[in-house]
């Protein structure tokens, strides 16, 4: 679509992801990414961390993707990911009658950084109904309810090292096949959902 501002984000996740289902049954996850910029300081020789962009996001499943749901389901607080998506703006009124304007990253993709870190992938089996491939169950990702605790303070450590197993039949798709185990990231401290505002933004 044209028009529209599509930004990368690398950061942290402040809290789990809350997976929430609205009054007409649509499926909607938010969490919020902590982007933290690091420079090289020649007086001290270190490096330093700048000031963090806390970026608001959500992702909603559709008829033909359940990325919320695998959201939900595989990243966990403290894992560190790479996010791509469109910037939206949207208004709403608060409990108080106020009117309040937020900046939110509408997200269409989304993984593990593997820079200090492994992961294993499982893919869903997808339904294909005619031409159109739509999707009939969730698509797979990233398991992080096995996620070993390995990330402090936006670096990754070790994390178990995982093997992807392809079906033997046939050769030439790789993704017939996966594996049940999973491993990626861990959690770290970025603090409680308080320390980035109470408030709940309604949808």
């Amino acid at each position: 679509m044209a028009g529209e501002t599509v930004i990368t984000v690398v950061g942290n996740l402040t809290a789990d992801p809350e997976l929430r289902t609205t009054s007409n049954g649509g499926k909607v996850v938010n969490f919020t990414i902590a982007s933290t910029p690091r420079t090289y300081n020649r007086n001290t020789g270190q490096f330093e961390d700048g000031d963090a962009l806390f970026m608001r996001c959500s992702c909603w499943d559709s008829q033909y993707t359940t990325m919320a749901s695998n959201i939900a389901q595989s990243l966990t607080k403290g894992m560190r990911v790479i996010a791509q998506g469109n910037l939206v703006q949207r208004s709403y009124q608060t409990q108080q009658g106020e009117s309040r304007t937020v900046v939110e990253l509408r997200i269409t993709e989304i993984g593990p950084s593997l820079s200090r870190a492994t992961a294993s992938v499982n893919r869903i089996s997808s339904g294909n109904s005619g031409s159109n491939g739509n999707y009939s169950s969730n698509r797979g990702g990233f398991q992080g309810a096995n996620a070993a605790p390995n990330y402090a303070n936006g670096a990754g450590a070790n994390a178990a090292n995982a093997n992807y197993n392809a079906a033997a039949a046939p050769s030439t798709d790789p993704w017939s096949a996966s594996d049940d185990s999973s491993a990626f990231g861990g959690s770290s401290d970025f603090g409680s959902s308080a320390d980035f505002g109470s408030e709940e933004i309604p949808f």
